[in-house]
């Protein structure tokens, strides 16, 4: 009697044969018949290193680790520290405080004569972020490019006012509306290191 063997039972049998030659031969195993004669064998772990060699990831895969990252490399590439001041927790609440604007907050924004008004709302953990960042961004940002950056509170949050004088930094400030206002400037790095460093 002749028994009939489905194709699909073939394949996989091969493929299983297949599977157990490429593991003997990457672990180091002599050669199964039908291998490679004389090619170099190499140990699992081994051939992992050599794949990873020099092709480690860069980035950290979140945005907060990333931005304490960089400033931890710089304190301990700088041995004149005082870790005694050191508060990398402070600037982690401080990016949460940015996570929260940027993300969570509802800002509804009005182009007004010379620039922006944009009412910045919130609840809870948002509603504390957007009191603390506004606050401090419209006194660190005004005057600079003849900028008048005002931040008035409210009870559900903040009204921040931007306007200037000058045609072109009026168009300039409702091209950038809120978002781009709060991201203006390169202030921000040197704020990250004073708040780690205790010198807020």
């Amino acid at each position: 009697m002749r028994w009939a063997v489905p194709l699909a039972v073939v394949v996989s049998l091969v493929g299983v044969a297949a599977f157990g030659q490429a593991m003997n031969h990457m672990q180091g195993g002599a050669p199964t018949p039908g291998g490679m004669p004389g090619h170099e064998q190499m140990p699992m772990h081994a051939h992992q290193a050599s794949v990873l060699a020099g092709e480690l990831p860069t980035l950290p895969g979140q945005d907060a680790f990333g931005a304490v990252q960089e400033i931890v490399g710089m304190l301990e590439a700088d041995p004149a520290t005082d870790w005694s001041k050191v508060n990398l927790d402070a600037l982690r609440e401080h990016l949460i405080d940015m996570n929260e604007v940027a993300l969570h907050a509802d800002a509804a924004v009005e182009r007004i004569d010379g620039g922006i008004r944009a009412v910045v709302t919130g609840s809870g953990r948002t509603l504390v972020a957007i009191q603390r960042m506004l606050a401090e961004h419209a006194r660190e940002t005004n005057g600079k490019n003849g900028w008048v950056v005002q931040a008035a509170p409210r009870a559900d949050g903040m009204t921040l006012t931007v306007t200037a004088a000058d045609p072109k930094q009026a168009a300039i400030i409702r091209g950038l509306g809120f978002i781009g206002v709060m991201a203006s400037g390169a202030h921000h790095q040197m704020h990250h290191l004073m708040i780690a460093t205790g010198r807020m």
